[in-house]
């Protein structure tokens, strides 16, 4: 089975192209006004509907957005999957799912065991997990602070359960997290950029080469 790569903070044509070009199956689109991602609706949108061309499925990433933000989102954007990056209680992961009728993937930031079994409530609600390193003391973002979780962690799950792996990945260490975790789905953004929020389109390449590399490894060994 071949894995999802997910390139996200995507903000221009040029890093949608590079995506696309070197086999992502996602791009994620943030909506999170402290980020250097972030992104407005209307350039969002436009964005999308040439991911979608391409062949990529869109993800909306959002932190505990507000009711009216999400609906523009879903309207304007049309994304595939909604990404929350927030608080958000298992009840309003369904509440969204039910009222917009798309898939819900549930951000988790990890450190320790602990912090893993808290995808526990959302299993069966959730479709998909994304597990990414816990911030920085200091930190105002949730996600896309370039640091790496013990990848061993993922080890205690259970083979049902659907993830995607981010936090600090980046082309020069992605095989090594491949073959650590046997991870089916792969999220990156700091890892593939030249300053916060610049991505770069070699090391998006470079990224996406290499875990298509360490992919094709892995399947030759089973």
């Amino acid at each position: 089975m071949t894995i999802d790569i997910k390139i996200c903070g995507l903000k221009t044509p040029e890093a949608i192209d590079a995506a696309i070009a070197g086999g992502a199956t996602h791009v994620g689109f943030i909506f999170f006004l402290k980020s250097p991602r972030n992104v407005d609706v209307e350039t969002a949108a436009d964005l999308a509907a040439r991911a979608r061309a391409g062949g990529a499925k869109t993800v909306a990433v959002t932190v505990d957005a507000d009711d009216a933000f999400l609906e523009s989102i879903v309207r304007m954007v049309k994304p595939d999957m909604l990404q929350l990056h927030g608080a958000e209680t298992p009840e309003r992961v369904k509440e969204l799912k039910d009222r917009h009728g798309l898939p819900v993937m549930k951000a988790f930031s990890i450190r320790d065991a602990t912090d893993l079994a808290k995808c526990v409530p959302y299993l069966g609600i959730a479709d998909r997990f994304l597990f990414d390193a816990k911030a920085p003391e200091g930190s105002d973002l949730p996600g896309g602070n370039g640091v790496a979780f013990d990848w061993r962690l993922l080890a205690t799950l259970d083979d049902g359960i659907d993830y995607m792996l981010s936090g600090g990945l980046d082309p020069e260490n992605v095989a090594e997290a491949l073959a650590i975790t046997g991870a089916r789905a792969l999220d990156v953004s700091s890892g593939v950029e030249s300053a916060p929020g610049v991505k770069d389109i070699n090391r998006i390449a470079a990224f996406l080469e290499a875990a298509r590399a360490a992919e094709a490894r892995n399947g030759s060994r089973t």
